[in-house]
């Protein structure tokens, strides 16, 4: 079912069509993406990262994590700014550059990313809790459904209070982590600093699964791109408050780290997990902190999802999410996404442990991130006019590079999960592509499409033709192809997937006077080959008369090495129009094209069922023979003749000659590998061994020569009483291009 333009109809919109208040840089972009950077790992597994790998590998670890996710963004900030920005963050930006396939697949890995997450972070602050107040008595169960429902409430009333929400949260994170510099400095040591400078792992530990293990807390940036639809001007916020964050973040990691290697012995680093707790001059303040952190990112989450799932719905890319496109209130609040958000992280939670499930959460969040360079770097490399982005600081080359990082952490992470993702990706991906859903935004494919067929264009302008590399370009005038469907259904078959096949339509009078209809014909022409699910391409042409068009056609049409080298023709029998039909085809002959004249006699039947019977090519001599047998072999590729037989036969006046006349075409078969039976028959009729032996034939080829001018009427008729007792017929002249021998 075609996606509807919500981008003209503003009812369908995340935003509306028209400007409205919205969050800024900071609430809506920075704050997300801060409280959800400073998580769990920064206080409970940062030390660890820091014992093991020293402070000198250590800040290697976190500038390279920073630099991945600084290349991501900057392809994030350059999408933000080349488009229209609407509700659905990731999953819009991607789907407006890569398309409805590569959008919808990465929008529904991401949501369930995002919503399974809520319920990781929910334990995480059920874990923190029970264990700073066991005296409570309640399960983790209990606690985390209670911690889930309120995180619900916050983000079900709205945005705009989950954002107050996380204020607070921001202002309790910043004072836990000023208890802990402080307490850091009172204890800071130059002598416990040097020893702690060079690496020293634990058994099994390296510089790899440290940074598997806390690049996880680089992520994040996400966060404030997935409130795209609540941000006041998403082209401006996005980019400022995404990059300030990374910045922000990435000092008070190296802070972090400065500290803990100045603080804290290497041993009690790799073995305690709450060092930051003991360091800290208040320690309460960085439970606090945990708390803070393990909320912050669980709503982030829970905003976030919901606005993904909102997206796909609205694009109507998944036709069962249609529903929870619909948005309540007047900032469009997805009210029923969140609903199922909440479910599924709830189910999440009765479930229990989520450990078996978090490295594929992992590979989720780091496709998205990769797909979002790749949607970059494809919009750079196609140099698409359209691409115009006002942010300045993305090359195609970051594009490619952050890519490339995000599949090098998926690897180092789990090489197991990150096979598992990409083939989970490709399963939605193709599910999508099988849907055919027509889109109606542009996308970096067609960019892409658009350069590669431009460059092989140019190069096979460049290069000398050889036969070897010969393939059909057919034009075939079908008219409105309703009515000789036969001629459409015979082009398609005799391409056979390897060639070009054009439907032309020519229509009579003035072109001021017909111009609506050319455009309505050319659209009946484009619903015919969806209909037919023909590989095919319309042209209709508006002339004084129909020979006219008809040869303006077969000069103009194409491009460079993709113009038609074979005219497909219905046979005309009206004895008003055959000398004017004979004309066109003498004047296809002298303009270079191979012509092909079908004469069709199964009216009125399905023509996708070829009639029973084998496929007859009669060889008069390599002029036209070659191209006859090539024809006959494409036939054969189609399903729907593959298993017939193709006979390639001669008729010779003397039987002293047939012996080597059958040996020339069967080697001539042999070097062609062109699998067909041969027969050499001797008569002196040969018109009638033609009709007696090709009678019950599905399909005779023939070959002919043109008529010279004043010889029109002649060749009709000696024609129409050639084909007198034949099936179909498919009449070809050849110019001499094909070569079976290549």
């Amino acid at each position: 079912m075609p996606l509807r333009d919500h981008l003209s109809k503003p009812a369908r919109e995340t935003n509306g069509a028209t400007p409205r208040e919205g969050f800024g840089a900071f609430g809506g972009v920075f704050t997300p993406c801060t409280l959800t950077i400073l998580g769990v790992i920064m206080f409970l597994r940062f030390g660890q990262v820091i014992g093991n790998t020293g402070v000198w590998m250590g800040l290697v670890v976190v500038l390279l994590a920073k630099t991945i996710t600084t290349l991501t963004a900057l392809s994030l900030s350059a999408i933000a700014t080349n488009t229209r920005v609407r509700g659905g963050g990731a999953y819009f930006l991607i789907s407006r550059s890569l398309g409805a396939e590569f959008g919808g697949s990465i929008g529904v890995v991401f949501f369930l990313a995002q919503a399974i997450s809520v319920a990781m972070y929910v334990l995480g602050f059920t874990e923190a809790f029970l264990a700073a107040f066991p005296e409570v008595g309640l399960s983790s169960t209990a606690v985390a459904s209670v911690v889930n429902m309120v995180v619900f409430l916050c983000v079900y009333i709205g945005a705009g209070w989950a954002i107050r929400i996380q204020y607070v949260i921001l202002a309790l994170l910043g004072l836990s982590l000023v208890s802990f510099f402080a307490g850091a400095l009172g204890r800071f040591d130059a002598a416990n600093f040097e020893s702690n400078l060079q690496a020293g792992f634990q058994p099994g530990e390296s510089f790899f699964t440290m940074f598997a293990l806390f690049f996880p807390a680089a992520t994040g940036i996400m966060a404030g791109a997935n409130m795209s639809g609540d941000l006041k001007d998403p082209g401006k916020a996005i980019p400022r408050g995404t990059l300030l964050s990374i910045l922000v973040t990435g000092v008070i990691y190296v802070a972090i780290a400065l500290c803990l290697g100045g603080a804290v012995d290497r041993t009690t680093l790799q073995t305690n997990s709450l060092v930051m707790e003991d360091v800290a001059l208040v320690g309460l303040l960085i439970t606090v902190g945990v708390f803070a952190a393990t909320l912050s990112s669980a709503l982030g989450s829970m905003m976030g999802a919901p606005r993904i799932l909102q997206a796909l719905g609205r694009d109507e890319v998944f036709e069962r999410l249609r529903f929870l496109g619909q948005g309540d209130g007047p900032n469009n609040e997805p009210r029923r996404a969140i609903v199922v958000t909440f479910a599924i992280c709830e189910i999440c939670l009765l479930l229990g442990d989520l450990n078996a499930i978090a490295p594929v959460i992992t590979m989720f969040f780091m496709i998205t991130y990769g797909y979002l360079c790749l949607a970059t770097f494809y919009e750079s490399i196609t140099r698409n006019p359209s691409y115009r982005p006002t942010f300045r600081w993305s090359h195609w080359s970051t594009a490619l590079l952050g890519a490339a990082g995000c599949a090098a952490v998926m690897f180092l992470t789990s090489p197991l999960w990150a096979v598992l993702s990409i083939a989970a990706m490709g399963l939605l991906h193709r599910y999508v592509a099988r849907r055919e859903i027509i889109v109606t935004w542009g996308d970096a494919q067609s960019g892409a499409a658009y350069e590669r067929a431009r460059r092989a264009l140019l190069k096979l302008e460049q290069e000398r033709y050889h036969p070897k590399n010969w393939r059909p370009s057919i034009i075939a005038f079908s008219g409105g192809a309703w009515n000789r469907r036969h001629l459409a259904v015979y082009g398609h078959w005799l391409t056979a997937s390897r060639g070009v096949l054009t439907l032309a339509q020519v229509i009579t009078g003035d072109m001021d006077e017909h111009m609506v209809r050319r455009r309505n014909q050319e659209e009946a022409l484009r619903r015919f080959i969806q209909k037919e699910q023909l590989g095919a391409f319309p042209a209709v042409l508006v002339a004084p008369t129909r020979d006219l068009g008809m040869e303006a056609l077969i000069q103009c049409h194409g491009m460079g090495a993709l113009r038609p080298n074979l005219v497909l023709l219905g046979f005309s029998e009206d004895p008003d129009r055959m000398e004017r039909f004979v004309g066109v085809v003498r004047s296809t002959t002298e303009l270079g094209r191979s012509v092909a004249l079908i004469r069709e006699e199964r009216r009125g039947r399905d023509p996708w069922r070829p009639p029973p019977g084998p496929i007859d090519v009669w060889w008069r001599g390599q002029d036209n023979g070659h191209l006859m047998v090539l024809l006959a072999h494409m036939l054969v590729q189609n399903d729907a003749w593959r298993g017939r037989r193709i006979r390639l036969l001669r008729v010779i006046g003397s039987e002293a000659g047939r012996e080597e006349a059958r040996k020339h075409l069967q080697e001539l078969l042999n070097v062609a590998r062109v699998p067909a039976d041969v027969n050499v028959l001797v008569n002196d009729d040969p018109v009638a061994t033609i009709r007696q032996t090709s009678h019950h034939a599905a399909v005779t080829f023939l070959g002919f020569l043109p008529p010279q001018e004043g010889g029109e009427v002649a060749f009709a008729e000696g024609t129409r009483r050639f084909l007198d007792g034949l099936g179909t017929v498919i009449m070809v002249w050849s110019t001499g291009e094909v070569r079976l021998e290549a």
